[in-house]
């Protein structure tokens, strides 16, 4: 499945030729309270109305209960989304992957997952996932597969004596205040033509009260999630990123994000205030 960009919001190509947008949304810790389940699914679908038409989820957030969430918000809107998911490390065994992908498709209401994701790595021999993952491929229930939180050994690894050379993306922690992945494995991924996904690219809402990033919005007219947000997105199509909002004000504040472009005067201060990284160090995970 391709779901187009909308006007604002930036296409972002996959290795295998598919069309995603390069601002998404992010649903952990989205389901876990009942009480806030109506202003959620108005928060995702306000997403959708803004053109962060690609949602991420997982097995693992709520125990299943953001997949049911995210069942119920894109019903009747199946064709404008799309669905990223996750298997946990310990399900995914060749068999186990195949299965938690059926789980996960049934609580969702779906059919087929555009993206499947290992959420990160465990026990189980990559080999033995890579070929879960290409059963799913084979009988429709997945469009394509990828990873997170996986370092650069990790995924030489995987291309190579894994096999796993169909990868779509690695979806990693990196925002202003956690660059790692920009010394060796961004521009390993962008030598690959795989689109690298930020989660956390305001770092769980840490950064915001950076008096750097907070002048640097104010001059700008913006909020400093949005500048993050905007810092994270100048490196598409080399980069996605997926951000949570709980409510429709939120959502709306993510997605006006799109409109801001960072001069050089912004990227300067920022990139003073949270330095590049001079070396390789361990991939970071939240």
């Amino acid at each position: 499945m391709t779901t187009p960009a909308s006007p604002t919001n930036p296409s972002v190509p996959l290795p295998d030729g598919r069309v995603v947008p390069a601002l998404g949304q992010g649903t952990w810790r989205l389901g876990d309270d009942p009480r806030r389940r109506e202003s959620e699914i108005a928060a995702l679908r306000a997403g959708l109305d803004a053109g962060l038409t690609l949602i991420d989820t997982a097995e693992m957030y709520g125990q299943g209960a953001s997949e049911r969430l995210v069942g119920e918000a894109i019903e009747g809107r199946r064709d404008e989304v799309f669905v990223v998911g996750k298997v946990l490390p310990d399900n995914a065994s060749r068999r186990g992957t195949v299965e938690a992908c059926h789980a996960s498709l049934e609580r969702l209401g779906l059919e087929r997952l555009d993206l499947y994701l290992l959420h990160w790595r465990g026990r189980h021999p990559l080999t033995d996932t890579v070929e879960g993952m290409e059963e799913l491929v084979a009988e429709g229930a997945i469009g394509g597969w990828g990873v997170s939180n996986f370092d650069l050994d990790d995924m030489t690894e995987l291309v190579g004596p894994a096999g796993g050379v169909n990868v779509q993306t690695n979806q990693i922690l990196y925002n202003l205040a956690r660059r790692g992945p920009e010394f060796e494995l961004l521009p390993w991924a962008r030598d690959r033509g795989m689109p690298l996904m930020s989660y956390s690219p305001v770092d769980g809402g840490e950064l915001l009260d950076h008096p750097v990033l907070r002048s640097v919005a104010d001059e700008m007219g913006a909020t400093p999630a949005q500048v993050a947000l905007a810092w994270v997105l100048r490196l598409a199509p080399d980069m996605l990123a997926a951000v949570k909002a709980a409510t429709t004000e939120h959502a709306l504040e993510n997605a006006a994000a799109l409109a801001i472009d960072l001069d050089d005067r912004a990227v300067v201060q920022l990139e003073r205030a949270f330095p590049a990284p001079t070396g390789p160090g361990p991939l970071e995970m939240r």
